[in-house]
């Protein structure tokens, strides 16, 4: 069994396996740690991660990308607007303000949600998790970034629901960073506080979050983001300026062809990645647009000088989360940075001057957040077990409930500040007659993205019973939560009434009497008239029960209508139809493309071989007509059958292999017989001999020995007939002598000689006991008598002895009479 954790990146992603050994980072089909977080989609199947990055290229329009930075939002909210531009996909608004994705598939227009295209991606990945493992995977803990609202964090889940998920967890990136660091850093850490940065710069965002460490537990004191300052941000500013470069060199307008753009922002991205280690990276790209071939090259000085905005802000949320959590530096043992983006020398240089040590590498930049994923879930799974360490994570924004009192008044209460652990719960108390309604929302709009809705959900409560004194209101106690998911919810309404009861209780028990020794038989009672019976009566009769008021607390549950964001019940489970069919769509399609490449593989290979090792095993004018057909299939599969059912290639390799399959059998028999019959020759010749008399076989019956020499015999003549046969008979024709029948015929000759030959020599009788002499036998009973004798006195001694004990010791009665 594992747990499976994934980092559902902006651009890439990783899945990492917990399993009985440790954890395992994944391979996808091409052998590849990340896959790309891409969707494509075709004329008869969609292709997904490293199929649909192949594709991109060639269809810029419909493979989607950036996914994550898009899913949970709405189409109205500014920061969709402001990437709208970015995007070579048409996106557009749908009826209820959600963003829709159109692209041709199956040669219709289809629109989809980004909900529905994460779920094709996790789809693709829990795929890659299964091929791995061997067997289903079901349950998840997937990583999100801490800044990720309500809205965000709901369609994520709706997400996995989709793909046939069980999220175990919404993990904030940073916070599985930190687990996959300090689990195995427990040996090093003691009751004492240790504090530790991580800086996580992505694809798209950059997060930092101060955690403190116990041998122990972790704790996120503080956490600090910003959504747009990621390693695509860098890219987007180098864009610019190669666009304007290029546009006033080559009189091209890059931005206004999609392919173009796409080609020169991967080139930008390549580029980047050499400037990582070299002051210098060139960057040229053929053909890009207008047949133009385009080339040029940026400095490390050049690209900084470009980037002087975003690394203005680089420090922002570093800066934030330190003054959150109330520390300087230093107070800080250590810093960790990880992300893709973190590669870029600058940003590592701003962090040791701030912190005044050097950024710590010790994880791997890529997959840390992953394997912390499945430790998590290794964690909160019953099938393993883990050292002991708390994970307490924190939520970055203030929530406040808000309700109207009895006389109008609206009402607001932060329940959940800033930075508040995760998981929590917490009690409110009401005190009403009717339903009311709270409703959960955002307190801080400053910390939210530009256009954000404040308001998380709300609470109907109700209806409540009436308290018992109508003139007083029903006590209500509400349990509000936290969860781990960074969901807020209503977890619990309890009616609290206070009843007084009429108890009845009994009195404790008498005292035992105090057990005396039995009086005598002749002993004197005392006389009825003194009055001692009545007196032991009065003093034996047992206290009568008390009637108490008493008061218990009567708590009767109240029924919570729930309101919350993420998609209906029943619009989920047509997604979910509907993501099974054009999964099954595309199996169909896969296996489609295999046995065509069956049939063109059958063909490559049978034309070539027909007319080299297999020649001797096919008559030429055969050999001649199965070329033909050979080479007509061929003609065939890049012509009339380039598109064709995978029922149509199935029955076109059956119809080569009819012919092919018979040649092929004749060379591999002429391969296989001459050892075949080689061993069993060997073997009747070694029973014959073995048969022959011998003393070593004298044990065995003559008729045994008989049967093993004629079943060896017989064998040989059968083998010699057949072999006569085949030499006999011509190549091209089917083979008299098969090597499977050769290897039956030894096989059963073996279970029919083998048993009688190894049969063992019988055991000889053991020798009988020597009778013992005459003068022998009188001693020993002489012996024996004065044994007995010995006997005899020792216990008589022993008797004398228990008598004499008898009586020395006085009798139980002998006291009684000296007195």
């Amino acid at each position: 069994m594992s747990v499976v954790g994934l980092d559902f990146g902006n651009a890439n992603s990783v899945i990492a396996l917990a399993r009985r050994k440790g954890i395992d980072v994944v391979l996808n089909g091409e052998s590849k740690r990340e896959t790309p977080s891409m969707v494509n989609f075709g004329e008869k199947q969609r292709f997904l991660g490293c199929a649909a990055a192949d594709k991109i290229n060639m269809k810029p329009k419909d493979t989607i990308v950036q996914l994550k930075s898009l899913i949970g939002l709405r189409y109205s909210d500014p920061e969709v607007q402001a990437m709208l531009p970015n995007f070579v996909f048409p996106i557009a608004g749908g009826p209820n303000d959600e963003i829709l994705i159109t692209v041709t598939y199956m040669n219709e227009k289809k629109a989809f949600t980004p909900e529905r295209l994460v779920a094709m991606a996790l789809a693709d990945l829990k795929i890659i998790a299964e091929q791995d493992q061997g067997s289903k995977v079901t349950d998840a803990v997937i990583s999100i970034p801490v800044f990720f609202t309500d809205a965000q964090r709901r369609a994520m889940l709706d997400a996995a629901s989709i793909a046939q998920l069980n999220v175990l967890r919404l993990m904030h990136e940073t916070t599985a960073t930190a687990l996959a660091y300090g689990i195995f850093k427990t040996n090093e850490f003691t009751d004492t506080p240790t504090n530790v940065v991580f800086v996580d710069v992505g694809h798209s965002a950059m997060q930092a979050c101060v955690v403190r460490f116990t041998k122990s537990q972790l704790r996120v004191m503080s956490t600090g983001f910003d959504r747009k300052l990621g390693g695509h941000a860098f890219d987007l500013a180098m864009f610019d300026h190669f666009c304007e470069e290029f546009g006033a060199k080559h009189k091209i307008d890059i931005k206004s062809n999609a392919r173009a753009s796409l080609r020169l922002k991967i080139a930008i991205e390549k580029m980047k990645k050499i400037l990582s280690a070299n002051p210098e990276a060139p960057i040229s790209v053929e053909c890009i647009m207008d047949e133009v071939d385009v080339k040029s090259s940026m400095t490390r000085e050049k690209m900084e000088e470009l980037s002087q905005g975003l690394l203005e802000k680089l420090m922002g949320p570093v800066t934030t989360a330190m003054s959150e959590a109330g520390l300087v530096p230093d107070d800080i043992a250590a810093v960790e940075l990880v992300g893709n983006a973190s590669r870029m020398p600058f940003i590592s240089a701003q962090l040791e001057a701030f912190f005044g040590q050097v950024p710590g590498r010790t994880l791997n930049a890529s997959e840390c957040v992953a394997r912390g994923c499945a430790l998590q879930g290794a964690m909160l799974s019953p099938q393993f077990k883990v050292r002991d360490f708390e994970v307490v994570d924190s939520f970055p924004y203030p929530v406040s409930f808000a309700w109207a009192s009895e006389d109008g008044e609206a009402k607001e209460l932060e329940i959940f500040e800033r930075n508040n652990a995760v998981p929590s719960s917490k009690m409110m108390t009401f005190f009403r007659d009717e339903t009311f309604t709270i409703q959960a929302k955002y307190t801080t709009p400053t910390l939210l993205p530009p256009g954000t809705e404040l308001a998380i959900g709300s609470f109907d409560i109700g209806p409540i019973a009436r308290a018992k004194d109508t003139e007083e209101k029903t006590k209500l106690k509400v349990k509000v939560r936290l969860n781990l998911n960074g969901l807020v919810s209503v977890e619990q309404a309890q009616a609290i009434e206070e009843i007084e009861e009429e108890v009845v209780v009994e009195p404790p028990p008498a005292p035992p009497a105090a057990k005396e020794d039995e009086p005598m038989a002749d002993a004197e009672k005392p006389a009825a008239e003194d009055g001692g019976a009545e007196k032991m009566d009065a003093d034996a009769a047992p206290a009568a029960p008390v009637v108490e008021k008493k008061k218990k607390v009567k708590k009767t549950d109240v029924n919570v209508v729930s309101v919350v964001g993420g998609l209906p019940s029943q619009v989920l489970e047509t997604f979910v139809a509907e993501e099974y069919e054009m999964a099954l769509q595309d199996r169909v399609m896969e296996e489609t493309k295999e046995r065509k490449n069956a049939v063109e593989e059958y063909v490559y290979r049978m034309r070539s071989q027909i007319a080299d090792k297999y020649a001797p095993f096919v008559e030429p004018a055969v050999a001649e007509a199965f070329n033909a057909t050979l080479n007509a299939t061929e003609d065939w599969l890049y012509e009339d059958g380039e598109d064709e059912t995978k029922g149509v290639y199935v029955s076109k390799l059956a119809e080569l292999k009819a012919v092919g399959d018979p040649i092929e059998a004749r060379h591999a028999e002429e391969t296989l017989r001459p050892p075949a019959c080689d061993a069993l020759r060997a073997a009747a010749s070694g029973f014959l001999s073995q048969a022959a008399p011998d003393p070593a076989h004298e044990h065995i019956d003559a008729a045994d020995l008989e049967k093993v020499r004629a079943e060896a015999q017989a064998a040989l003549d059968w083998l010699s007939e057949k072999e006569g046969l085949q030499a006999a008979a011509a190549k091209t024709a089917d083979p008299v002598l098969v090597s499977n029948d050769v290897v039956k015929k030894r096989e059963g000759l073996e279970r029919m000689c083998a048993p009688i030959l190894s049969r063992p020599k019988p055991k000889p009788p053991p020798p009988p006991a020597p009778e013992p002499d005459a003068a022998e036998a009188k001693d020993a009973d002489a012996d024996a008598g004065a044994a007995a004798g010995e006997g005899e006195g020792a216990d008589g001694a022993a008797a004398d002895a228990m008598d004499v004990d008898a009586e020395e010791k006085p009798a139980a009665g002998a006291a009684d009479d000296l007195d």
